[in-house]
Protein backbone atom coordinates (compact mmCIF):
# COMPACT_ATOMS: atom_id res chain seq x y z
CA UNK A 1 0.00 0.00 0.00
CA UNK A 2 1.91 3.02 -0.72
CA UNK A 3 -0.98 5.64 -1.25
CA UNK A 4 -1.30 7.52 2.54
CA UNK A 5 -5.18 8.35 1.63
CA UNK A 6 -5.97 4.59 0.74
CA UNK A 7 -4.32 3.24 3.76
CA UNK A 8 -6.12 5.79 6.17
CA UNK A 9 -8.97 4.87 4.51
CA UNK A 10 -8.77 0.84 5.23
CA UNK A 11 -7.85 2.27 8.87
CA UNK A 12 -11.37 4.54 8.71
CA UNK A 13 -13.34 1.35 7.91
CA UNK A 14 -11.19 -0.88 10.34
CA UNK A 15 -11.80 1.62 13.32
CA UNK A 16 -15.53 1.79 11.70
CA UNK A 17 -16.57 -1.78 12.36
CA UNK A 18 -14.29 -2.32 15.44
CA UNK A 19 -16.33 0.17 17.12
CA UNK A 20 -19.98 -1.07 15.91
CA UNK A 21 -18.58 -4.51 17.29
CA UNK A 22 -17.54 -3.15 20.57
CA UNK A 23 -20.96 -1.81 21.04
CA UNK A 24 -22.44 -5.27 20.03
CA UNK A 25 -20.37 -6.82 22.47
CA UNK A 26 -21.27 -4.43 25.14
CA UNK A 27 -25.21 -4.90 24.62
CA UNK A 28 -24.50 -9.07 24.79
CA UNK A 29 -22.32 -8.65 27.95
CA UNK A 30 -25.10 -6.12 29.23
CA UNK A 31 -27.63 -8.78 28.37
CA UNK A 32 -25.72 -10.98 30.43
CA UNK A 33 -25.45 -9.17 33.30
CA UNK A 34 -21.62 -8.39 32.86
CA UNK A 35 -21.68 -4.58 33.43
CA UNK A 36 -18.05 -4.19 34.05
CA UNK A 37 -17.34 -6.09 31.41
CA UNK A 38 -20.04 -3.99 29.15
CA UNK A 39 -18.57 -0.93 30.07
CA UNK A 40 -14.88 -2.26 29.24
CA UNK A 41 -16.23 -3.00 25.72
CA UNK A 42 -17.76 0.52 25.33
CA UNK A 43 -14.84 2.22 26.60
CA UNK A 44 -12.64 0.04 23.42
CA UNK A 45 -15.37 1.17 21.17
CA UNK A 46 -14.74 4.49 22.16
CA UNK A 47 -10.78 4.34 21.65
CA UNK A 48 -11.80 2.99 18.31
CA UNK A 49 -14.22 6.12 17.05
CA UNK A 50 -11.56 8.45 18.67
CA UNK A 51 -8.79 6.51 16.38
CA UNK A 52 -11.49 6.42 13.59
CA UNK A 53 -11.63 10.31 14.12
CA UNK A 54 -7.94 10.40 14.11
CA UNK A 55 -7.42 9.26 10.59
CA UNK A 56 -9.99 10.70 9.12
CA UNK A 57 -8.21 13.97 10.28
CA UNK A 58 -4.69 13.09 8.76
CA UNK A 59 -6.50 12.33 5.87
CA UNK A 60 -7.68 15.60 5.74
CA UNK A 61 -11.59 13.61 5.30
CA UNK A 62 -14.27 15.64 5.77
CA UNK A 63 -16.24 12.15 5.26
CA UNK A 64 -15.69 8.58 5.24
CA UNK A 65 -13.91 7.69 2.20
CA UNK A 66 -16.82 5.50 -0.21
CA UNK A 67 -14.77 2.42 -1.14
CA UNK A 68 -16.26 -0.05 -2.89
CA UNK A 69 -15.77 -3.26 -1.07
CA UNK A 70 -13.65 -4.72 -4.29
CA UNK A 71 -11.43 -1.75 -4.12
CA UNK A 72 -9.95 -2.70 -0.35
CA UNK A 73 -6.50 -4.50 -0.55
CA UNK A 74 -7.90 -6.81 2.83
CA UNK A 75 -6.14 -10.01 3.57
CA UNK A 76 -8.66 -12.99 3.41
CA UNK A 77 -10.84 -10.99 1.21
CA UNK A 78 -12.20 -8.93 4.23
CA UNK A 79 -11.28 -5.91 6.88
CA UNK A 80 -9.48 -7.49 9.98
CA UNK A 81 -12.45 -6.74 12.18
CA UNK A 82 -15.10 -8.00 10.32
CA UNK A 83 -13.73 -11.36 9.79
CA UNK A 84 -12.43 -11.97 13.32
CA UNK A 85 -15.79 -10.91 14.14
CA UNK A 86 -18.62 -13.43 12.50
CA UNK A 87 -19.53 -14.85 16.17
CA UNK A 88 -21.22 -11.88 18.98
CA UNK A 89 -24.00 -13.32 19.65
CA UNK A 90 -26.36 -12.57 22.90
CA UNK A 91 -25.64 -15.88 24.50
CA UNK A 92 -22.06 -15.89 24.58
CA UNK A 93 -20.50 -15.49 27.60
CA UNK A 94 -17.26 -13.20 29.15
CA UNK A 95 -14.79 -15.48 28.14
CA UNK A 96 -15.90 -16.15 24.29
CA UNK A 97 -16.47 -11.79 24.54
CA UNK A 98 -12.94 -11.40 25.21
CA UNK A 99 -11.12 -13.91 23.23
CA UNK A 100 -13.42 -12.72 20.07
CA UNK A 101 -12.08 -9.41 20.83
CA UNK A 102 -9.04 -10.36 21.43
CA UNK A 103 -8.63 -12.12 17.84
CA UNK A 104 -9.75 -9.19 16.04
CA UNK A 105 -7.10 -6.62 17.90
CA UNK A 106 -4.36 -8.78 16.90
CA UNK A 107 -5.53 -9.09 13.45
CA UNK A 108 -5.92 -5.57 13.24
CA UNK A 109 -2.37 -5.37 14.82
CA UNK A 110 -1.11 -8.35 12.07
CA UNK A 111 -2.65 -6.04 9.42
CA UNK A 112 -1.03 -2.36 10.24
CA UNK A 113 2.39 -4.52 10.89
CA UNK A 114 1.88 -6.24 7.58
CA UNK A 115 1.26 -2.69 5.79
CA UNK A 116 4.53 -1.11 7.54
CA UNK A 117 6.32 -4.13 6.20
CA UNK A 118 5.48 -3.80 2.02
CA UNK A 119 5.13 -0.56 1.81
CA UNK A 120 7.78 1.43 0.03
CA UNK A 121 6.40 4.84 1.06
CA UNK A 122 7.83 6.21 4.30
CA UNK A 123 4.78 8.10 5.50
CA UNK A 124 2.45 4.75 5.05
CA UNK A 125 5.36 2.95 7.01
CA UNK A 126 5.24 5.53 10.00
CA UNK A 127 1.55 5.44 10.19
CA UNK A 128 1.19 1.76 10.24
CA UNK A 129 3.74 1.35 12.77
CA UNK A 130 1.89 3.73 14.79
CA UNK A 131 -1.59 2.23 14.64
CA UNK A 132 0.06 -1.40 14.51
CA UNK A 133 1.71 0.41 18.54
CA UNK A 134 -2.29 1.53 19.12
CA UNK A 135 -3.55 -1.81 18.60
CA UNK A 136 -0.95 -4.13 20.34
CA UNK A 137 -2.01 -1.86 22.73
CA UNK A 138 -5.60 -2.78 23.09
CA UNK A 139 -4.34 -6.78 22.41
CA UNK A 140 -1.97 -5.98 25.74
CA UNK A 141 -5.69 -4.69 27.70
CA UNK A 142 -7.64 -7.72 26.59
CA UNK A 143 -4.89 -9.78 27.74
CA UNK A 144 -4.81 -8.85 30.91
CA UNK A 145 -8.23 -9.01 31.58
CA UNK A 146 -8.49 -12.29 30.10
CA UNK A 147 -5.63 -13.05 32.61
CA UNK A 148 -7.63 -12.28 35.55
CA UNK A 149 -10.44 -14.66 34.46
CA UNK A 150 -7.96 -17.58 34.73
CA UNK A 151 -7.55 -19.19 37.73
CA UNK A 152 -3.99 -18.31 39.60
Amino acid sequence: MEDVHFFLAHAIQLERESARRYEELAEAMQSLGSAEVADFFRQMAHYSRLHLNEAMARGGFRYPPDLRPEEYRWPDGSSPEAAAWAGVDGFMDVAAALELALDGERRSCDFYRDVAAASGNPNVVALAREFAEEESGHVRQLEARIARLSPA
